[in-house]
């Protein structure tokens, strides 16, 4: 039998190549971890859920109801109507909005922030004919420099801080990260708004204002019937009136797909087409005359809008119920009476049929219905809408002070010690009840319960690196690795993994792992845990380099027209000036 600490580092390896690949949801990869972790004998049983009581999970989990409040209040509705003078010039919109976002997500969970701010963006983008190519990426950034500034800006930061108290007794308080944090996050926000936004591509013509997302292509299903002027045509010919706008990605006749047809396939009645392309141009084609029809499950529809039924454009969000689910198999049209007209996915064409295709985040989704229904199942999917419709009305002035004064007193009591920062968080969300300002059933659906699981599942597995004596093997050999490099470069060692592991695979997970092998590498040179803590929480929060490194990169990839390598545009620049600023910053503020 292999050494506790070996079977300890194979579920680890195997678990971060799982959350790596994307195959597998990383909140069951995180059940697995744990799960073989027992089975293994490396956490005991009886201690194999002490994790989802942990002060950490408490704290993420009513920072994620606080949210919801906030989002509720109507409060950034207001501060959104307060920037819009600076919607005339694209370089002080950017500006406005990444800066609203940033102290916004310094105070309550990133997603949220940038959800609150992703309709009021795309709003402002379609009516000053900015590209939102170069507005998104800007408010994803903006969302995490943001989050590096208090306790509760990203849950990273609240892992770091328990860590902190196994090595010291006391947890890093609520705004001991913004001395480092407000320096980064005001380097990284100017470098956004001056230099960063000029390296992304205009992909995505501005001059297309009558779709408000601006998504290049889309996928969708026409049928063409027995009458329709394209039976017999060929599928050369066909993208040719298209004026090669549209392209034919498969034929389905007879319940048999055909993918990537030849130029030369003569179209039949009958016949199913896929089609990937811009919707303006299929919807002309169609009133043309030409497709005549686009066939939904229940009926013929047009892709038009009426006083009653709208078409409305909504992206996928992190953690949604139907992630991973189908149209079908969801049952989405006979539950909410909604249409999927088309769908946009970013680096991938869906190769199957439109209502078989496994919802994604960040994928785009066209949807047609009644308002109501539209609204219903936007709330009850996890869908954000993109239109003016979706942003929120400003509720009553009562609810609004309430939800801002409560939370306020929350962190005064947080930040005073008089109350920890669980028992503060948790006595806020009860005042929140109390007093209606959020209802009960709100709270349940507000929480992320896959980063819960996450935190729940991967806590146990890494304090048993630590029990094992993992943890002190890695930090020998890196204190071994780097014996004639003065303490800063070990500090920018840690800074720079965290960073770069941040960038493949969910930045919870790093923490978790790298909090305690940061501790271990302090206790061993004899010094304060603190500066290399710190060091991990600023890598693990500014992962810029990829659209999987952070839910936000992810939400903004459909919406925005972006490529994966289109996030090194921006993201490699700020990634370097983070390192050259936090590392200074971490030395003579927090010495070891």
């Amino acid at each position: 039998m292999p050494p506790d600490y070996m079977i300890v580092f194979g579920i680890l390896a195997a678990t971060l190549v799982l959350f790596a690949s994307g195959k597998l949801r990383y909140d069951y990869a995180a059940i697995l971890a744990l799960l073989a972790s027992v089975l293994l004998g490396v956490v005991p049983a009886d201690s194999a859920f002490e994790g989802f009581g942990h002060p950490a999970v408490i704290t993420v989990a009513a920072v994620l109801i606080i949210t919801k409040a906030l989002q509720n209040s109507g409060v950034v509705t207001l501060l959104a109507q307060l920037l819009s003078t600076t919607r005339k010039s694209e370089q002080k919109h950017i500006m406005a909005n990444a800066g609203l976002v940033a102290v916004l997500s310094s105070f309550m969970n990133n997603v949220g922030a940038l959800a609150l701010m992703l309709p009021v963006s795309m709003q402002n983008a379609e009516k000053e004919n900015f590209s939102p190519s170069r507005l998104l990426m800007p408010l994803s950034f903006a969302s995490l420099l943001g989050g590096l500034v208090t306790l509760i800006g990203t849950p990273t930061n609240i892992v770091i801080s328990t860590y902190r108290t196994q090595f010291t007794g006391e947890p890093f308080s609520m705004f001991d990260f913004a001395p480092v944090g407000l320096i980064v996050a005001g380097v990284g926000l100017f470098y956004i708004s001056t230099i960063g936004w000029r390296l992304l591509p205009v992909r995505v013509s501005s001059e297309k204002k009558s779709r408000l997302s601006q998504v290049e292509n889309y996928m969708m299903e026409v049928t063409v019937p027995s009458d329709s002027k394209i039976v017999g045509m060929n599928i050369r010919t066909l993208e040719r009136e298209c004026e090669n706008e549209l392209s034919v990605v498969s034929i389905i006749r007879r319940k048999i797909s055909r993918h990537a047809p030849h130029g030369n396939e003569r179209i039949q009645e009958k016949d199913i087409l896929v089609l990937e392309g811009d919707p303006e141009i299929l919807n002309r084609f169609i009133t043309s005359g030409k497709l005549l029809r686009l066939e939904t499950k229940e009926k013929e529809t047009l892709l038009t809008s009426t006083e009653d039924v709208k078409i409305a454009e909504m992206v996928l969000l992190p953690n949604s119920p139907i992630e991973g689910q189908s149209m079908r198999a969801m049952q989405i049209h006979d539950r909410y009476g909604i249409n999927l007209l088309a769908i946009s996915r970013r680096g991938q064409k869906p190769r199957t049929r439109l209502a078989n295709v496994k919802f994604r985040t960040g994928d785009i989704l066209m949807l047609q219905g009644e308002i109501p229904a539209l609204d219903q199942a936007a709330k009850s999917l996890g869908l954000l809408g993109m239109s003016e419709r979706s942003l929120p009305e400003t509720p009553a002035r009562r609810t609004m002070v309430m939800s801002v004064l409560i939370f306020a007193i929350a962190i005064v009591l947080a930040a005073t010690g008089i109350l920890t920062v669980p028992i503060a968080f948790v006595s806020a969300v009860a005042a929140l009840i109390a007093t209606k300002t959020i209802h009960a059933r709100e709270i349940y659906t507000s929480i992320d319960w896959p980063i819960i699981i996450l935190l729940g599942s991967l806590i146990p597995v890494g304090a048993a690196l630590q029990t094992s004596g993992g943890t002190d093997l890695i930090a020998r050999a890196l204190i071994e690795s780097t014996a004639n490099m003065p303490l800063w470069a070990i500090v920018a060692c840690l800074l720079v993994s965290s960073m770069w592991l941040s960038d493949i695979i969910p930045n919870t997970p790093v923490a978790v792992l790298m909090a305690p092998i940061a501790a271990t590498i302090a206790s061993q040179l004899g010094m304060s845990s603190d500066p290399f803590l710190m060091a991990v929480a600023i890598g693990c929060a500014t992962p810029f380099l990829t659209p999987i490194g952070h839910q936000s990169n992810t939400i903004v990839m459909g919406p925005g027209g972006y490529r994966f390598v289109d996030y090194a545009r921006m993201g490699l620049g700020l990634e370097i000036i983070i390192v050259l600023t936090a590392v200074p910053a971490i030395m003579m503020i927090w010495p070891a």
